[in-house]
């Protein structure tokens, strides 16, 4: 499978059609699009009309804020208005957001989107294949399906389904159901062969699926500069980026996998005493050359590369601090490097 490299769309709709456009010219050969304010669906319906060749993902939305068919919904229509660029990129969030944002039940979130996703696809083999929908887990029921409420135009297929994951449950999850693993950008080379992989493996091997089934999607943290100034900007904002992922306990495996597992609890209490302006200190070269790849824009895809590409097909690129238009070279170097 040919390496594929992602932008990011910002979630504002206005100027939607604008960035589209202007990925699709940079070569890029997809957007992906996240939940945070904003619902992670609607700019990419605007990128599907503004786009001729685009792959469109969500990276990701709020499973659990949802339900298989809501989501089964969205994913068909967006699939079919794009002409089948479509892959559905899901999340869980922590329970905290599920219960008390969202107002919607949480327990055991691997079992759950394992049975969420089969629910998805039993929703679509009705929809796709004319297969009756009896499907009744323990989680969610879906036995009613009529003429009114079933799509018609299914001439593209069904959209492929990605599962974002940090843990092992998560990762084997993946690999039993998912067509794609989102693996987190807070990883690290190490954790990735050492962890994910043998989970993802665990994952397959229990639904029997061959190695392959399910491709991982990778969007590392770049620190890099064409100036001096740019380049001490980009570092220190993926230092405190690193840092509010180091907080947060369920990241804590990734630290561990290092040696550096003790400053989660130390980061995390800082979050609570609101030194957020402080916690990027904490972060050390060494953390931040592993954690991230950093260099002169010439020396990242090299460096993504020797780590990541034999395991990657599909790269994002993102940095808040990184111009697109270099984001787009760092892309094409790394097609370079993937045909040779």
């Amino acid at each position: 499978m040919p390496v594929r490299i992602f932008a990011h769309m910002s979630d504002d709709l206005t100027n939607a059609a604008q960035q589209a456009r202007e990925i699709e010219a940079l070569g890029f050969d997809g957007v992906v699009s996240h939940e945070s304010a904003h619902d992670p669906f609607f700019p990419l319906v605007i990128a599907a009309a503004n786009s001729t060749r685009l792959h469109l993902m969500t990276d990701v939305a709020i499973a659990f804020a949802r339900s298989p068919m809501t989501l089964a919904n969205v994913a068909h229509d967006l699939n079919a208005f794009s002409g089948g660029r479509f892959t559905l990129g899901l999340g869980s969030q922590i329970k905290p957001h599920i219960t008390r944002r969202f107002s919607m039940p949480w327990s055991h979130p691997a079992a759950r989107m394992r049975e969420l996703i089969q629910a998805i696809r039993a929703i679509f083999a009705n929809w796709y294949d004319g297969a009756p929908l009896r499907f009744e887990g323990q989680f969610y029921t879906h036995t009613l399906m009529t003429p009114a409420f079933t799509p018609s135009n299914t001439t593209h297929g069904k959209p492929a389904i990605g599962i974002a994951a940090v843990g092992p449950l998560m990762t084997e999850t993946a690999g039993a159901v998912a067509d794609r693993l989102f693996v987190h950008p807070f990883t690290t080379e190490t954790y990735l062969r050492q962890f994910t992989l043998p989970h993802l493996k665990a994952g397959l091997d229990s639904a029997n699926r061959p190695a392959g089934a399910c491709q991982l999607i990778y969007d590392p943290l770049i620190a890099t500069g064409t100036t001096a100034e740019s380049f001490a900007r980009s570092r220190k904002a993926i230092a405190d980026r690193i840092a509010f992922y180091a907080s947060t306990p369920a990241y804590r495996p990734v630290l561990d996998a290092h040696g550096w597992g003790d400053l989660q609890p130390e980061l995390q209490a800082m979050t609570k005493a609101g030194r957020w302006s402080e916690m990027g200190n904490l972060v050390t070269d060494d953390m931040l050359n592993t954690l991230a790849v950093v260099g002169e824009v010439k020396d990242i895809a090299p460096q993504i590369w020797t780590r990541y590409g034999d395991l990657v097909s599909d790269f994002g690129l993102s940095s808040g601090t990184v111009d697109r238009a270099i984001l787009a070279q760092i892309g094409a170097d790394l097609r370079t490097l993937a045909g040779a």
